[in-house]
């Protein structure tokens, strides 16, 4: 319950299990009572304005997507059309969150499903936008769905889910219907109340990209150039590189360390070794590998447990990802590891007597160093490096005892950096979490906004109204998670 906002002075008990109660006042229908259906063919071709929809960014137009129109020659005959103000479904993704009501008149996919107001007024069908966004009606919607459920792409994370809901089991969909003063006034409020913890949202990201260019270029710099401004520099023969440290050689990374592109997947195999499996998004989200992390259990062959099981100081790189910026992440391990191997996606790097782990590793968290993978990875639908492309880029190699005070001093400059990094992540997950539950609060009647004033927009705008009620919910979390556990 948020605690800032009041409820209803009555509410009364509903046939809906996800919702139990809902004020006095507000009726129970089925969609087809709701919203009208407006199954409005494209032929004869009305609008060749082709639209898209999102989970992130709801309807847009799909020429702002993408500029390769010329792929796709479609038959604008087979669309639908959607007009300015429709609430336009994806009937495969709408379980998680494919909604959003359109700006446009334009002409959508055959499998959407479009609806319109019962009367002129877009704020009736965004209201049902929010509604359909909260997490507990895509819950309900879950149920309904039918088909292929989920598709491991084999690094950790999954393709979105494919359910399909039948337009007849959306039509009896039973849900709450406040009149239609109220669902402008729901709406209304969570326009402002989005809208403005969306640009908090965004202010905070800023910062943490700015927080993590500052950290690359003292990363950089410290790999690239070392720690003494003074000392006597020479070309190290390579326009990207440029000038290096006098002292300093440049090899090839197959002449400092092993390699070891991995071939185990996530699955488990009869006969095989239980092991903890190091997985992509393992890698890609963190800078160290350590024992007490939350790794996927799966199997491997006697010869794969030998090669790939991961030591002390091993880097690991992502070798394939869905773009080349991705290619080449760095993870060091920290740590001795229990039966921990490396997973599919990822290559080992063991390093040799010439160089120390973290410090190949803050080497390729180097943009100059890491340029050479990005550059030479192949693909479409993924990029991928080969065996040669992962072996054969260039790096500085300072002595090792130097290569100790570049790892010290990286650490020491770059440690407030990074708790900074995570207490605003941390505060970024708090906010959507308050988004979300803000949104479901609204729209299933539990508090009651209708005599909110909704103030104009400015440019500069003061968050400190969302700070404070962000933190209002989260003691008000904290104290009924203390009230369950007495």
């Amino acid at each position: 319950m948020m605690k800032n906002y009041k409820r209803y002075e009555k509410y009364k008990d509903c046939d809906l299990i996800w919702l139990n109660k809902v004020p006095e006042h507000w009726e129970i229908l089925s969609f087809r009572n709701i919203l009208i259906e407006r199954n409005e063919k494209n032929s004869p071709i009305k609008s060749k304005e082709r639209l898209s929809l999102s989970i992130k960014s709801g309807v847009t137009l799909y020429a702002d997507k993408t500029t390769n129109l010329d792929r796709f020659k479609d038959d604008f005959s087979k669309y639908k059309l959607a007009h300015e103000g429709d609430l336009v479904m994806n009937s495969m993704n709408m379980i998680v969150g494919a909604v959003g009501v359109s700006n446009y008149f334009g002409c959508v996919s055959p499998i959407y499903y479009t609806f319109a107001s019962q009367r002129s007024n877009s704020n009736s069908t965004k209201f049902y936008e929010y509604l359909f966004r909260s997490k507990v009606v895509q819950g309900v919607l879950f149920s309904l769905g039918r088909g292929l459920i989920a598709k491991d792409r084999g690094d950790g994370k999954y393709n979105t889910l494919r359910l399909k809901v039948s337009r007849s089991d959306l039509r009896s969909l039973k849900l709450p219907n406040p009149n239609f003063t109220e669902q402008t006034q729901i709406a209304s409020f969570l326009n402002y109340k989005t809208r403005k913890i969306n640009r908090f949202i965004f202010k905070k990201q800023q910062l943490i990209k700015l927080l993590n260019e500052q950290k690359a270029a003292i990363i950089n710099q410290a790999v690239t150039k070392g720690l003494n401004t003074n000392v006597k520099l020479k070309s190290s023969g390579i326009k990207w590189l440029g000038d290096i440290p006098e002292h300093w050689e440049v090899k090839k990374l197959k002449y400092v360390a092993e390699i070891y592109p991995s071939n185990i997947d996530k699955h488990s195999k009869e006969g095989e070794k239980t092991v903890r499996l190091c997985n992509y998004t393992d890698v890609y989200k963190h800078d160290y590998i350590r024992d007490d992390m939350n790794f996927m259990v799966a199997t491997a062959s006697d010869e794969q447990v030998e090669r790939f099981t991961l030591q002390i100081n091993d880097v690991i790189i992502t070798k394939d990802s869905e773009t080349a910026n991705d290619i080449a992440v760095p993870a060091v391990v920290k740590e001795n590891l229990e039966n921990v191997v490396c997973g599919y996606h990822l290559s080992v790097m063991r390093p040799n007597k010439f160089i120390l782990g973290e410090f190949l590793f803050r080497v390729l968290q180097s943009k100059t160093i890491n340029i050479q993978f990005e550059v030479n990875a192949n693909g479409v639908t993924r990029v991928g490096l080969g065996t040669y492309s992962q072996k054969n880029p260039k790096i500085p190699i300072p002595p090792v005892a130097e290569q100790q005070e570049i790892i010290d001093f990286i650490l020491n400059e770059t440690q407030k950096i990074t708790t900074t990094i995570s207490t605003i992540e941390k505060e970024i997950a708090l906010v959507e979490e308050y988004k979300t539950a803000l949104i479901a609060e609204a729209v299933t009647g539990k508090i009651d906004i209708r005599g909110f004033e909704v103030p104009e927009m400015v440019e500069e705008e003061n968050y400190e109204e969302i700070e404070e009620e962000v933190n209002i919910a989260a003691e008000g979390t904290a104290d009924y998670e203390i009230e369950e556990t007495l």
